[in-house]
């Protein structure tokens, strides 16, 4: 670390000048990079920041206003601060203009009631400064053969947490960009008080930079990240301001952290390709023999052969806030396939997965003989619910017994799921006997007598609706939806009684039909059924 303007002065060669601080006494921790020495008024362009001026002032102006505008301008460069040896050109103390300007910009400035020899005083500093700088990067070679040692090892964030505590003696914690804690490490400390309150409290420290330090909390704050895709903040708990081998340390550490994370998203991004480009083979018959889809499905670690077959489909549950853009969602679908992967392999359950779509998430699990789909089924969906915290749907299709039917299993699937996704009610799993009538209407969505009986039932009130702005069709749906119980209703609809009367009326002139008979309140529900299937299915422009 640098030494500040104190601990120049605390050095003998200073000392022996009889130094006096004369302004910017609250500056005296004010870092020097460098001591300059130099007598000429127009010096300031010379300095790059940091640096700490000698001078007996022997060429400097005489004029007030020339005295300030020198002190002014070496402030405004940043220098450190501004050293006078008295006796030369001002005898006794500084002129009043001099201590007021520095006052005035914060410059620290000193004098020196004796000769001394500056060449004596920027040797100490430099020697220092040096040593300081040897020190760091004898330190800094140190962090980088441990922190490569981890990355070569694939260091665990827990193993990389653990590293940092030890060299530094002080807590370290690595929370996400929600600002919640994904590994700590307390180096001994309360690991309860250290989480308190956590997300609040780091919601409130906050920085433009990558590496910051906030005084007020003592946190050490580095962003975790690589290739642009920042994901997280490692936090160093310090006791007072950090040393540079502190923030080398943090620094170290997350660059560890990113270039993991990379390194194994990497690898389970090209093990995610391989699988979906078996599943995706046998669903488009790009195999010409069943056995060659087994025998890669074997070579990836999924034996195919004697084993029962069910193929699985997920999907991400649709938000109430609308879809994601295309790249949030290959992101969201794209986690959902790793943590499915890492799901089955808790469960020791070995399967292909890999993305079949833009929307879908494909599974091929293969289960032995004797064992039960239900109970695996179960077993994969709720250790992958622990994993993955998005809502989705797991729909599965029917137990096969060979590559060449899973097909027709995935197919099935793949219907379950987009009529599951529409209105899921909580299930672990769904499979077509969960669907009822809204999975037949959803196969016979295209059929173009389902899509007549549709028009023929519903025709005139999505016509007025459309033509007058209303919600009649929403009415209807709420009314049916709560079994023509005509209180509950219109508290759903949050409309008076009187109100939402009226428009069942209304209903029953625009549909020519009777609302309290039951076969045409069915043959309404069954046409909703069928119009929501449709508009669900339409191609998105």
């Amino acid at each position: 670390m640098l030494p500040t303007i104190a601990d120049v002065l605390a050095l003998d060669t200073v000392r022996r000048g009889n130094p006096r601080v004369v302004a910017g006494t609250d500056r005296l921790d004010t870092r020097v990079r460098w001591v300059h020495v130099g007598e000429v008024t127009d010096i300031a362009h010379l300095l790059r920041g940091g640096e700490l001026v000698l001078t007996t002032g022997i060429a400097l102006p005489d004029e007030p206003d020339k005295l300030a505008a020198y002190v002014a301008e070496l402030a405004s460069v940043g220098a450190s601060g501004l050293i006078v040896e008295l006796g030369r050109k001002f005898v006794g103390e500084l002129p009043r203009c001099v201590v007021d300007t520095a006052e005035e910009h914060g410059l620290p400035v000193i004098t020196l009631a004796r000769e001394t020899p500056f060449v004596q005083i920027t040797e100490s500093v430099h020697a220092r400064i040096i040593d300081r700088q040897l020190e760091e990067l004898r330190a800094s070679e140190q962090l980088h053969e441990v922190f490569t040692e981890l990355s070569v090892e694939g260091a665990s964030p827990a193993e990389v947490l653990g590293q940092v505590a030890r060299l530094s003696g002080r807590p370290v914690l690595l929370e996400n960009l929600a600002h919640q804690v994904l590994a700590c490490e307390s180096a001994g400390r309360d690991t309860g008080t250290l989480l308190a309150s956590w997300e609040s409290r780091s919601r409130g420290v906050t920085f433009q930079q990558r590496t910051a330090y906030d005084a007020a909390s003592g946190w050490l704050v580095t962003v975790v990240g690589a290739r642009g895709q920042d994901w997280g903040r490692l936090i160093l708990l310090c006791d007072a301001e950090p040393s540079p081998r502190d923030i080398v340390l943090a620094e170290r550490a997350a660059t560890t952290l990113a270039l993991g994370r990379l390194l194994e998203r990497h690898q389970e991004s090209l093990e995610r390709q391989a699988h979906g480009t078996i599943i995706t083979g046998i669903l488009t018959h790009a195999y010409a023999d069943p056995d060659e889809a087994a025998a890669r499905a074997r070579a990836v670690g999924v034996p195919l052969t004697g084993r029962k077959l069910i193929s699985v489909v997920l999907r991400l549950a649709e938000s109430p806030e609308g879809t994601p853009d295309g790249q949030e969602q290959l992101a969201r679908l794209g986690e959902l396939a790793d943590a499915t992967a890492a799901a089955c392999r808790d469960a020791r359950l070995p399967a292909l997965v890999g993305a079949l779509d833009q929307n879908r998430v494909g599974v091929l699990l293969p289960l032995p003989p004797r064992t039960f789909a239900e109970p695996a089924l179960n077993s994969l969906s709720e250790r992958l619910r622990a994993l993955f915290a998005i809502p989705f749907v797991l729909a599965a299709g029917s137990v096969v017994d060979s590559v060449r039917d899973v097909r027709r299993s995935f197919l099935e699937a793949e219907q379950v799921a987009d009529v599951a996704v529409r209105q899921p009610d909580g299930r672990v799993f769904y499979r077509l006997p969960d669907l009822r009538l809204r999975g037949l209407l959803h196969l016979l969505r295209d059929d173009a007598r389902l899509q007549t009986f549709a028009e023929r039932e519903l025709g005139p009130l999505l016509a007025h609706d459309a033509q007058r702005g209303g919600d009649l069709t929403r009415i209807l749906r709420i009314y049916l939806d709560a079994g023509r119980n005509k209180a509950v209703a219109a508290q759903k609809a949050h409309l008076s009684r009187p109100a939402f009367y009226d428009r069942l009326r209304r209903l029953e002139r625009i549909l020519n039909t009777d609302l309290d008979d039951a076969e045409s309140c069915l043959s309404l529900h069954v046409a909703l059924l069928a119009l929501e299937s449709f508009r669900r299915d339409a191609p998105r422009i």
